[in-house]
């Protein structure tokens, strides 16, 4: 293993001549960008193909899976795939493929185990909820291996094939939703939306060349449980918190107000994604920043979050200005509710990107039990705000009480940042951990 600190991994290295670092750097980035843009287009595509085939209230059912996904997304993020990109970003060759095919083996262990859980609960469900819970259960593993193949590929520096892999699913998505469009049922697009994507799991094999050993799950469960376990209680109470304010809201104001606010985030798609998505470009940088120049951490998360913050605010303001007719012919019937909506959603995204350049630097530090701190606040404050809003009133007021609760969350995560990176400059490296 790698050496870390008694929370993370900070090995000490020899900085590579600034221009070509700087280089380097570029480029991964890049390649970071293009794989969000293909995910975000991917997203998009399939929110509004679906929002059109469907009408409000089936979009809310779907939405009700999508979110769900997300929760097991997250679990098999944190066990599996979060200490992977902190402990494994630049290391040699063989010590990134050893740690892939644990930590893949891993993402395939959580999916099968909870998408029998989802296949249960999806057949004792029933209704109009049921059968798409039913779709999810089965096709959980290949979405949960098709993304621990990105996170992968970015901590080794190759985010090209990661994109390779997002286009590899949206180009398997176009038939895919034709068919599901042509049965017209929320069932049929959840299996065309975790099929393609198993599509792309497959690819991914096949551009590692490295079997995920689901046999060597609980050994890597053991070695990684210092990070482990505190970023799936933090990544499950930032996607938890998504889907009990999904599930609240449907109770408070319907069906059509889940669909309506997932419709206003598929109109800020591009960054929604990218936020959702960020690690698997940004803590491997910043990791590279605290080996190469660790003084420079604080200025990266900076520039990461006010960039994120920034770009959310101009993509709502061109929001604003588009006409009715663009956004009926984008969403349907959805966008009537939607539109309402994307003031608070815009300032909620720019929030929560100011907050993601905190939270880089601090799982770059391998400060979980400060990110975990950080993001348990914030997922209150989601909940809160968007359950007390929708109660107060509706779904505007739940919106608004996220873009609030949202904003505060952004403030704590770099209230945390600020003495982790003080701790790091008088902290002594440790003495390497080797297993």
């Amino acid at each position: 293993m790698t050496p870390m600190t008694a929370e993370g991994e900070d090995p000490r290295t020899t900085a590579p001549p600034a221009g070509s670092a700087k280089r380097a750097l570029v480029g991964r980035l890049s390649w970071g960008l293009a794989d969000q843009a293909a995910s975000s287009i991917s997203n998009f595509a399939v929110g509004v193909y679906v929002a059109r085939s469907l009408g409000v209230s089936a979009f809310g059912v779907f939405s009700l899976a999508w979110v769900t996904y997300g929760v097991v997304l997250n679990v098999s993020r944190g066990v599996a795939t979060d200490p992977l990109v902190v402990r494994f970003s630049g290391v040699p060759d063989a010590s990134w493929r050893g740690a892939v095919a644990r930590s893949t083996g891993t993402a395939l262990g959580v999916g099968t185990a909870l998408g029998a859980a989802s296949l249960v609960a999806g057949l004792g469900l029933g209704g109009r909820v049921g059968p798409a819970f039913v779709c999810l259960g089965v096709l959980l593993p290949g979405l949960l291996l098709q993304d621990a193949w990105r996170f992968a590929f970015f901590a080794a520096g190759a985010g090209r094939k990661a994109f390779v892999n997002d286009v590899v699913w949206g180009v398997a998505l176009v038939p895919a939703m034709v068919v599901a469009a042509r049965a017209g049922s929320v069932a049929a697009f959840v299996l065309a939306w975790g099929a393609s994507a198993t599509v792309a799991a497959g690819y991914g094999y096949v551009q590692a060349g490295i079997g995920p050993r689901v046999s060597e799950a609980r050994g890597w469960l053991r070695e990684q449980r210092d990070l482990g376990y505190r970023y799936l209680v933090e990544n499950v109470s930032l996607s938890g918190a998504s889907q009990l304010r999904a599930y609240g809201l449907g109770a408070i104001a319907g069906l059509g107000a889940v669909g309506a606010v997932r419709g206003a985030e598929l109109l800020m798609g591009p960054f929604l994604a990218v936020l959702m998505g960020l690690s698997l470009v940004t803590v491997p940088e910043a990791a590279r920043v605290l080996r190469q120049a660790p003084h420079r951490l604080g200025r990266f998360c900076l520039v990461l979050g006010g960039g994120q913050a920034g770009a959310a605010l101009v993509w709502g303001a061109a929001l604003l200005l588009m006409p009715d007719r663009l956004g009926e012919l984008a969403l349907g019937d959805v966008w009537r509710s939607s539109a309402q909506l994307i003031v608070p959603i815009t300032l909620g995204v720019a929030g929560a990107g100011l907050g993601t350049g905190a939270a880089a630097g601090l799982r770059a530090l391998g400060a979980a039990r400060r990110s975990l701190r950080s993001q348990l606040f914030a997922s209150a404050a989601y909940v809160g705000g968007g359950l007390g809003g929708a109660a107060a009133a509706g779904t505007v007021g739940s919106a608004w009480g996220v873009a609030a609760a949202t904003v505060g969350g952004s403030a704590v995560w770099w209230l945390h940042l600020r003495p982790a990176l003080r701790e790091r400059r008088h902290d002594p490296v440790p003495e390497v951990r080797t297993s």
